[in-house]
C-alpha cells in the first residue's frame, strides 16, 4: 500500500467485467488497479510484477478457476484474495475459503459493497457477502474436512461478542466501535479466539460460530 492507496489485482477471464471494475475501484475512494489477469495461471507472473494488497479474483475460468489460483497463492505467502461470483455458486464459493481466501463478494452487489470488500480484505479483516453468507458456510460445513473442536466454553464472554460480530460479517474496526475497545484488543480477541478454537482463519471462526448456534443464520 502506497500513500494509503490499495493496490488490487484483477483476474477475471471476461474484459467486459474488467473495464467494469475499474470503473469501480477508483484512486478517489483509495484504490488503484495496478494489473489484470485473464484467467488464474497468470496471477503467479503478475503478483510479483505488481505487488498487490489484494487479488480479486473470478472463480470460473478456463484454463485455471479461482479456487486452485487461490490455492497456489495462499501456499506461496501471496497477497490476500477477495473471491468474485454469481449468487448461485455456493460450493465454488465455499471451496474458495478453503483454499484461503479472505472472503467473497457477489458480481452484481453495488459498487459501496465492493469497495468497502476491497479495503476490508485488504487490512486483514476478511469479508464475505451477507445476502449469501449462511448458503456458503452451510456448503462449507458439510464439506469441512475435520470436524469442529468442542471449546466454546473455553471463550470469554467478551471473546464470543468478537466472534459473534465477526460471524455477522463486521470487521475489525466496526467491532471495534461497536464494542467501545481498540483495534489491537480486537486483534488480541481474535488472536486467543483463533487458539483456543484451533482455527486457522476468520472464515473457519465464522463457520464455527454459525455451527455452534453462536450466531443464528439469516431466513
Amino acid at each position: 500500500m502506497t500513500d494509503g492507496v490499495i493496490a488490487a489485482l484483477l483476474v477475471d477471464d471476461q474484459e467486459l467485467v474488467r473495464s467494469g471494475l475499474r470503473r469501480i475501484l477508483r484512486r478517489k475512494d483509495g484504490i488503484a488497479v495496478v494489473g489484470e489477469c485473464a484467467d488464474g495461471d497468470e496471477v503467479p507472473a503478475a503478483v510479483a510484477a505488481y505487488r498487490p494488497d489484494v487479488v480479486v479474483m473470478d472463480l470460473r475460468m478456463k484454463r485455471v478457476n479461482g479456487i486452485e489460483a487461490t490455492r497456489r497463492l495462499t501456499a506461496a505467502g501471496g497477497p490476500p484474495v477477495l473471491a468474485l461470483t454469481t449468487f448461485s455458486d455456493e460450493e465454488l464459493l465455499s471451496g474458495v475459503l478453503r483454499a484461503g481466501a479472505s472472503g467473497f463478494v457477489l458480481k452484481d452487489s453495488p459498487a459501496e459493497e465492493l469497495i468497502r470488500a476491497v479495503r476490508a480484505v485488504a487490512r486483514g479483516d476478511g469479508f464475505l457477502d451477507p445476502s449469501v453468507t449462511a448458503r456458503v458456510l452451510d456448503t462449507y460445513r458439510t464439506a469441512a474436512e475435520e470436524p469442529v473442536p468442542e471449546a466454546v466454553d473455553d471463550l470469554t464472554p467478551r471473546e464470543l461478542d468478537v466472534l459473534r460480530l465477526m460471524a455477522k460479517g463486521r470487521s475489525n474496526s466496526e467491532i471495534a466501535d461497536e464494542l467501545v475497545i481498540s483495534g489491537v484488543t480486537v486483534k488480541s480477541h481474535i488472536g486467543r479466539i483463533f487458539l483456543k478454537l484451533r482455527l486457522r482463519d476468520r472464515a473457519a471462526a465464522i463457520v464455527y460460530a454459525y455451527q455452534k448456534g453462536i450466531v443464528a443464520p439469516r431466513a
